[in-house]
């Protein structure tokens, strides 16, 4: 009989408990990543953000059937920790070109006070164009194809200087913006005035429709 007891295969064991090790460190690591990448997405989607208020539409009572002038208005600011553009007016679902737009993003004239108060309707010229003050003197805008309108009350010492949009408006986290936009022919009527319409504002994948009364003026 052999006084000697007949060695274990160990290297055998320790091959499977290597792979299985390895198998439960790729799991591990795996599911780290995908935890970590779920929160950056999570961050900054929650970094970004559009607060809309103060929302007008406006239909012009002394537009002709076939030619009815509609305008619309909005206080926006950047409500998130990031830039981000305003980049979409959208108005029953109609969008509305950035050639009908007109802003003001001068923190000067944009102030705390101004942006919570009541925007008006500045009327149209005969050309059915936002009416613009007289240019020069005091207190009027300078600058090709900027509009100089008093549209605040009670703050009616408040001029705004409305730049004709080009694109879209870029807000670093906190500015704010009064933006006046004309809506395209054919989608709202002087019969829609006291009807309900949507206007939604979007700065990428961020902002929300709202519901509005279209007035007469």
């Amino acid at each position: 009989m052999n006084m000697f007891s007949k060695p274990k295969n160990r290297k055998a064991i320790s091959a499977v408990l290597t792979t299985l090790i390895i198998l439960v460190a790729s799991v591990v690591l795996g599911t780290g990543v995908v935890l970590y990448g779920t929160s950056l997405f999570q961050t900054g989607a929650q970094s970004a953000g559009v607060a809309t208020q103060g929302v007008h539409v406006w239909v012009d009572s002394s537009s002709s059937p076939g030619s009815t002038y509609v305008y619309g208005a909005a206080e926006v600011r950047n409500s998130g920790d990031k830039i981000l553009s305003v980049d979409q007016i959208n108005v029953r679902g109609n969008q509305v070109p950035f050639a009908s737009w007109y802003y003001d993003n001068n923190s000067t004239r944009v102030t705390t006070t101004n942006f919570q108060s009541q925007l008006q309707y500045p009327g149209t010229n005969s050309t059915g164009y936002l009416k613009n003050l007289s240019t020069g003197g005091s207190g009027t805008c300078s600058g090709t194809g900027v509009i100089t309108i008093n549209e605040f009350a009670p703050n009616s010492g408040s001029n705004m200087c409305l730049s004709k949009a080009t694109g879209p408006i870029s807000l670093k986290p906190g500015d704010r913006a009064i933006v006046y936009f004309q809506v395209p022919s054919g989608i709202l009527s002087t019969v829609d005035a006291g009807s309900q319409s949507s206007v939604a504002v979007y700065a990428g994948n961020v902002g929300a429709p709202q519901s509005v009364t279209v007035e007469s003026k």
